[in-house]
């Protein structure tokens, strides 16, 4: 067993069900077959890192996918909102006995390897590794010990999320990696000619 952990949070992916703000603009087919190419994007990144790694499910595991069970953990997410989700995985992963943990989310289309990396060793210099997002939450949350606050009292999927966490953490060191953008909204892939020509039968 390693020390270190990362975590992916996923959500099913199910026609209707994910990417629904992407899908009101290209359809709910390719909303899911872009939602596919990331899930498999994120899994090729994650699997070549040297450490332990789990895959949390929005509603049901899954055994036969992408994430090989003799690779990855695979557990339920559990708790009314993300918050509560995350909380508890940071939980269950510090009660193992991993001292680095590091969670990523399943929509980055430009997600590497060496983010992760990086984070974990950033983490041996500071508290909390937070990797911002360009809609003011977060795609990357690492810590050491649990910091249970960071996971109260947010209006998670807005703008403030970023900024009401660091305000939760102005007493412990943050290290800030590069912003990234989450695949939300039409915006987010206007400028990614790969994924429309792809994925996109119309618009």
């Amino acid at each position: 067993m390693s020390k270190n952990l990362v975590m992916v949070f996923t959500r099913n992916p199910e026609l209707g069900k994910v990417k629904t703000r992407l899908a009101k603009t290209i359809g709910n087919e390719s909303a899911l077959n872009i939602y596919k190419f990331l899930l498999n994007h994120t899994e090729i990144t994650i699997r070549g890192i040297n450490c332990d790694k789990a895959v949390y499910y929005s509603i049901k595991v899954r055994n036969n996918d992408i994430w090989d069970k003799t690779v990855y953990q695979k557990h339920q997410q559990k708790g009314n909102d993300l918050g509560e989700r995350m909380h508890n995985a940071f939980r269950e992963a510090f009660s193992k006995g991993y001292k680095k943990v590091v969670i990523v989310g399943s929509d980055l289309y430009d997600l590497e390897a060496k983010d992760i990396n990086y984070a974990f060793e950033q983490l041996s210099k500071c508290d909390v590794v937070i990797g911002p997002a360009v809609d003011g939450g977060y795609y990357l949350l690492g810590m050491k010990i649990m910091h249970s606050q960071i996971f109260q009292n947010k209006d998670w999927g807005t703008s403030t999320v970023l900024n009401n966490t660091l305000t939760d953490l102005n007493n412990k060191t943050v290290k800030l990696l590069d912003k990234k953008n989450d695949i939300d909204i039409w915006e987010d892939i206007k400028d990614i000619p790969f994924l429309i020509s792809t994925f996109i039968t119309k618009k």
